[in-house]
């Protein structure tokens, strides 16, 4: 069962980008989940998957957040497939949840960069 909140967040830059407010390069969407090309890719094929509810970090989730979570993991590697990373095992993807202040989190709504392709990359 998936959950069907929607709360938002009329401040976050996340919820403005779901919400269609704010442009972006969608990579997907569904009713609970937005994916995006990041704006700055620190890899070839780096994107952000976003739930649509507001979840400040990872460390506010709850267990009623636990199928969503699944469901974010579980796309990653597709759409990591469908953005051109090459497959596991020569290929693969870093998966990298930055969470507050000490975890490099500048946007606080819960996000998941996705990031591959060919190596050397200019960080991450």
């Amino acid at each position: 069962m998936t959950m069907k909140l929607l709360h938002t967040d009329p401040n976050c830059l996340f919820c403005k980008i779901v919400a269609g407010k704010i442009p972006s390069k969608m990579v997907y969407q569904d009713d609970e989940i937005y994916a995006f090309h990041d704006i700055h890719p620190s890899a070839p094929v780096h994107f952000l998957l976003v739930p649509k509810l507001h979840v400040a970090s990872m460390a506010l989730l709850t267990d009623a957040h636990t199928s969503m979570m699944g469901r974010l993991m579980v796309l990653a590697p597709k759409l990591a497939l469908q953005e051109g990373c090459n497959p596991y095992p020569e290929g693969g993807f870093r998966v990298v949840i930055n969470t507050g202040a000490d975890g490099a989190q500048d946007v606080h709504h819960l996000h998941i960069h996705v990031m591959g392709g060919p190596r050397p990359w200019l960080r991450g």
